[in-house]
């Protein structure tokens, strides 16, 4: 062990010098490359140029150091071992440089296309395509540059070759696709190639509305128009049903509905609608309809149908015509705003009585209650003998009213109890 640590020791000072010389090569190279960039401006060449910038800066100097193995005399053990670490390292490093060059190869076909048009279909269905199967070939080179570092060592490429040989790899690779992850990942290349959704599409998803921000190999970003973002798995698109408003173009309908009084001018309102229409910049002019819908009990239904270039400029088109119909109708016709009507009508059982009240009148009948109308007519009378032919009345009908009107009788004046004694003696 002793002597195997001196070996590598031996090696360290070559290996020192050759990571020094590799870095400056690296530099002189980035600077190079630089100027001639600067000399002939070219926007995707300086994207691709700083995203290669790291793995040049690593791999001169690890090629360096491997060739200055050859320049060091130590044992074969050692010189395997140095070799080994810097294959690893290499491996690594290449893996890490065809990453970024298919992001450079992304940049530089994504230049041409932005999604910031207003006729961005193509530009959006490329930018899907190119970032999905972007991010599975990263996947794929970093599969197998673990795999190609993991069988550089003896002992795994023994247990990989007995693996092979057996019927075992085909259940693992069945248990791997039936794990969800997998299942996200081919549903990803899938959405790729098919493309239900787009980047920037508006969709509709489970009641929230908005934009697909992010497609990754296993979930989807939406941000929905209150800034909220919704990450739902790549597999659901697949899987669920969703609104997507944009799928083959960015035009869409507006419909407002307002309802109205049976009296309200239908010319005139259409009339002020196109004016509205006209006037408003989320009108793209080609589709301006208004229709009698619905016939209610007490209200009409009015239907709006006006066409914009995005959904964010119908429903602006949508409220703006909201607020300036409802103030035209306020300001000129008032009276055919929704409102509930209520008619008077004499009932049937009044009338009858009206008219049967009138008949007795004119006959001179009274209809009500004998005992009832004497009693009445009886208690208005002032006089002693009224009052003594009202207690009579009232002892005829009731004893207790007979005693309240003779109660009443005595002490109505000193006058009228004196009198009849006074009558009385004579």
């Amino acid at each position: 062990m002793n002597s195997l640590f001196h070996e590598y020791l031996k090696a360290f000072p070559a290996l020192v010098v050759a990571l020094v010389l590799g870095v400056a090569v690296a530099f002189l190279i980035i600077r190079f490359t630089r100027w001639v960039n600067a000399r002939h401006p070219n926007s995707v060449r300086t994207a691709a140029l700083r995203r290669l910038r790291g793995p040049t800066r690593s791999l001169v100097p690890l090629l360096l150091m491997l060739a200055s193995l050859h320049y060091v005399k130590v044992s074969v053990a050692a010189e395997v071992d140095i070799r080994h670490a810097i294959s690893i390292l290499l491996v690594g490093v290449v893996a890490w440089g065809l990453a970024r060059l298919v992001e450079a190869v992304e940049d530089a076909i994504l230049y041409y296309y932005h999604i910031d048009a207003a006729d961005n279909l193509k530009a959006r269905r490329l930018q899907t395509q190119v970032r999905v199967f972007r991010r599975i070939i990263v996947v794929v080179i970093a599969l197998i540059a673990i795999a190609v570092a993991l069988f550089s060592f003896p002992s795994v490429r023994l247990a990989g070759a007995g693996v092979l040989a057996s019927a075992g790899i085909i259940s693992i690779i069945a248990g791997i696709a039936s794990k969800p992850v997998a299942s996200n990942v081919i549903a990803g290349i899938q959405i790729a190639i098919s493309q239900p959704i787009r980047l920037d599409d508006v969709v509709v998803i489970q009641g929230h509305w908005g934009r697909v921000e992010e497609i990754s190999l296993t979930y989807v970003v939406v941000r929905v128009w209150d800034l909220r973002r919704l990450v739902l798995p790549i597999s659901y698109f697949i899987s669920n049903p969703f609104e997507n408003w944009t799928k083959t173009t960015a035009d869409i309908l507006g419909i407002v509905h307002i309802e109205l009084d049976y009296t309200a001018p239908v010319p005139a309102i259409r009339e002020q609608f196109l004016s509205i229409l006209a006037s408003s910049p989320d009108w793209d002019g080609s589709v301006a309809r208004m229709q009698v819908t619905q016939l209610g009990v007490s209200t009409m239904q009015l239907r709006f149908v006006m066409s914009s270039p995005d959904s964010s400029r119908s429903w602006n088109l949508e409220c703006e015509l909201r607020e300036k119909m409802i103030l035209f109708l306020q300001q000129q016709y008032p009276e055919v705003l929704p409102r509930v009507r209520a008619e008077m009508v004499p009932s049937s059982l009044g009338t009858s009585l009206t008219a049967t009240d009138a008949q007795a009148s004119e006959g001179g009948e009274d209809r009500s209650d004998p005992s009832m109308s004497q009693l009445f007519n009886t208690s208005l009378m002032p006089t002693p003998v009224a009052n003594s032919q009202s207690s009579q009345a009232a002892a005829a009908l009731d004893p207790t009213m007979s005693q309240l009107f003779n109660a009443s009788t005595m002490g109505s004046s000193p006058a009228q109890s004196a009198e009849p004694s006074g009558s009385g003696s004579a």
